[in-house]
């Protein structure tokens, strides 16, 4: 859904109601009412609008926060006509840092933004599984070290374009661990290995051992900086 404001651009297209400066430009509080039909009440600075306010969108969408000449920037809330809704952080009109984002479906994300894309440390929780993702995301997408969490087991492990990839391991509840790797699912495989594939499409999990709950260490990868590792024991109690 689109949330680009449109501009101020004075006072021959539109209307406004509200303070100035002795330049006569819009400075203080007011209300304009925008040539395309959209509406902002807020606050104005030097024929910006600058500081607390609301805009209101001609589709449904609504902004109530921060703004920085002229821009979203800050903390706010933006309303979207679907149901959807970003609460957070803003940089120069775009979603940046952390926030909260609830999408039509109930699904929310939780955590770092940057030019609108999830990006940094965050969690993803599915409404409609309870299930959740808790990891890495780089413009937009599941990658590097990251765990998905489920009612009575977990997978811990590296992720590669919004898949698991590699070595990692399911931790249950029970008390064990089935460790393992993994693949992309190629031509070569048999019909046998297609219908032992696991849910993840395309993607083929090979177990190699159980265990007893072990630490959990994730091999380096660029992206992340790093290796990340975790007690299951710790995590069990996130």
């Amino acid at each position: 859904m689109s949330d680009v404001e449109s501009e101020d651009i004075g006072d021959k297209l539109g209307e406004y109601e509200g303070e100035r400066n002795e330049a006569g430009e819009r400075h203080g509080v007011g209300k304009a009412v925008l040539p395309n039909g959209d509406i902002y009440q807020g606050q104005y600075e030097n024929g910006k609008r600058h500081g607390q306010g609301t805009y209101r969108f001609k589709n449904g969408a609504k902004y109530v926060g921060d703004y920085h000449q002229g821009m979203k920037h800050g903390e706010g809330t933006l309303y979207y006509p679907d149901g959807s809704k970003y609460e957070g952080s803003w940089v120069d009109d775009l979603r940046q840092g952390p926030g909260v984002y609830t999408y039509p479906n109930g699904d929310k994300y939780d955590g770092d933004w940057l030019h609108h894309m999830r990006h940094g440390q965050g969690v993803y929780h599915y409404q409609e599984t309870g299930s959740k993702f808790k990891g890495t995301w780089v413009n937009g997408k599941m990658e590097s070290a990251g765990e998905y969490i489920h009612a009575n087991h977990r997978y811990m492990g590296n992720f590669n374009n919004n898949s698991p990839y590699g070595p990692g391991k399911y931790v249950f509840d029970i008390g064990c661990e089935q460790h393992g790797e993994y693949h992309q699912i190629g031509q070569e495989q048999t019909e046998a290995e297609w219908r032992e594939m696991s849910s993840t499409g395309g993607l083929k999990w090979i177990p190699r051992c159980i265990t007893g709950l072990t630490q959990w260490t994730v091999g380096k990868n660029t992206s992340a900086g790093g290796t990340e590792t975790a007690s299951a024991e710790e995590e069990a109690g996130n």
